[in-house]
């Protein structure tokens, strides 16, 4: 893939996914899947990149004052310890390229399914912080993603979160899992390609716009099919090359 087409992706896919609290490390792997990026090189960068998002799209929310402390805490508490275990197994390209195209067609449902209509909120059991958050990290640090697009749907169908409160919450859930997936495989970093700046500073101007537009409340309906298209390319790509 041209380096140009590389970085316009990436940056859209910054912008769609910050508009909703993510990082966009599932976009950001489905996209170096049809480049044909080396696995190797897949999780670092798509981590590296999650931290870049994430931390923009915490600092918008927050400022918005979407965010909740105590939602926070307890999954991020239970998921971190996970996350890194997940980083520092390496599992064969075979089984790394399965649990990705999984994680991309989860995110391809999420993508296409219309929003959760509003319920009554209620607050989430210890028993089902323990589950979840413990699965999501293990998966996340073992794929290289932060967690958001399981944690996110998660809040929602279960009422534990209105949407804005979701993306809040799920952008420095992100940034710690994706921190703590790096740490637990730090050599990881030195696979990253020679041209990573180039491609850190196109998220970095995607997760400035989208989360600008994602805490204003925006609906980028047509955005999120386009990129369902791109993660079903990858996910086919993933399965049968």
């Amino acid at each position: 893939m041209d380096i140009t087409w590389l970085v316009l992706l990436l940056l859209l896919i910054a912008v769609l996914y910050a508009a909703v609290g993510h990082g966009g490390a599932s976009g950001y792997l489905a996209v170096m899947a049809l480049a044909s990026f080396d696995p190797a090189v897949m999780k670092p960068t798509a981590l590296t990149l999650n931290l870049i998002v994430s931390l923009v799209a915490t600092a918008m929310f927050f400022w918005k004052g979407h965010f909740r402390w105590k939602l926070f805490w307890p999954f991020a508490l239970v998921a971190v310890p996970f996350a890194f275990i997940g980083g520092g197994w390496q599992v064969r390209n075979e089984v790394f390229h399965l649990l990705v195209a999984g994680a991309l067609v989860f995110a391809i449902v999420r993508l296409l399914l219309p929003g959760t209509p509003d319920r009554e909120l209620r607050r989430p059991p210890w028993w089902a912080i323990l589950l979840s958050a413990s699965t999501i990290g293990l998966v996340s640090g073992l794929i290289g993603v932060g967690g958001g697009i399981f944690l996110t749907p998660l809040l929602l169908v279960f009422g534990w979160a209105r949407p804005a409160t979701a993306a809040a919450v799920s952008a420095p859930f992100i940034f710690v899992n994706s921190a703590a997936g790096l740490l637990g495989h730090g050599s990881a970093v030195a696979n990253l390609p020679s041209y990573w700046p180039l491609l850190a500073c196109a998220v970095l101007a995607g997760g400035i716009i989208g989360a600008r537009w994602g805490s204003a409340i925006a609906r980028p309906v047509l955005l999120r099919r386009a990129l369902a298209g791109v993660l079903v390319v990858a996910t086919v790509k993933m399965l049968v090359l």
